[in-house]
């Protein structure tokens, strides 16, 4: 095996196109979850309206979730870092409405 194989062994050549980067705003998810399954919804919640939309859902293994929530810690211990603590302000609960409850 070449150097340059060596080099390239283990790492994933990700596209990006541009609809996707340009983002979703969500300043609301709600995690559902199965046996099998993890179930993030991204919501857009607007004040002073009484209904939102799913703008994306994402569907994880327990494995990758678990994974998720590890970066994602580690993400804001890193923030937190350089720019300070994130305050977590106070909100009243939302009420939500979100389809019949069940499992997968």
């Amino acid at each position: 095996m070449s150097d340059s194989n060596l080099k390239n062994e283990g790492q994933i050549n990700i596209e990006l196109d541009e609809k996707i980067a340009e983002g979703i705003y969500s300043n609301l998810a709600v995690i559902n979850h199965s046996v099998s399954e993890f179930i993030i919804d991204f919501i857009s919640v607007m004040p002073g309206q009484p209904k939102a939309k799913v703008k994306s859902r994402v569907i994880l293994t327990p494995q990758h979730a678990k994974r998720l929530a590890k970066a994602l810690a580690e993400n804001v211990k890193r923030f937190e870092k350089g720019h300070g603590e994130i305050k977590d302000y106070e909100t009243p609960p939302i009420p939500i409405n979100f389809g019949p409850v069940g499992e997968a």
